[in-house]
């Protein structure tokens, strides 16, 4: 039994492996190197609100006005976020994404997708059906 554990836990392992690369892949895509989690963090704050301001992202995440301000100019050189006028209230600015800012905000989630589809294209519609039957039960 314990060989059998050991033996999950390097496919699982390898799936993760898996997983974290498509990641990277992800990340190169977008011509950057060195994101931090807790940028990818800001970037799926923005990316799940529509009209997001300073004030209302500093609440969300729990950090101060000056501190989203600075990650936003951060974001702003990396070309993930530009600053756009409320149209109704030109003394409000919201927070909106570049496709490359939606693409980090949701590398995640691309990731498993990518990983999905590699394994699809290894296994035939039998071994996925299986595949699927497993996971569903455990999870």
């Amino acid at each position: 039994m314990a060989a059998r554990r050991e033996h999950l836990f390097e496919v699982f392992d390898r799936l993760i492996a898996i997983k974290n690369e498509c990641s990277s892949e992800i990340i190169s895509e977008c011509g950057l190197t060195d994101v931090t989690v807790k940028q990818v963090a800001y970037l799926k704050v923005i990316d799940g609100h529509r009209d997001m301001t300073f004030s209302e992202l500093a609440g969300i995440t729990g950090t101060s006005k000056p501190t989203v301000t600075e990650m936003v100019n951060r974001f702003t050189r990396m070309e993930c976020a530009y600053r756009q006028k409320c149209p109704d209230d030109g003394r409000v600015t919201y927070i909106r994404l570049t496709e490359k800012g939606r693409m980090l905000a949701n590398a995640e989630e691309y990731a498993l997708h990518r990983m999905i589809e590699r394994m699809v294209q290894m296994l035939d519609e039998n071994e996925v059906d299986l595949l699927v039957e497993i996971l569903r039960k455990v999870g």
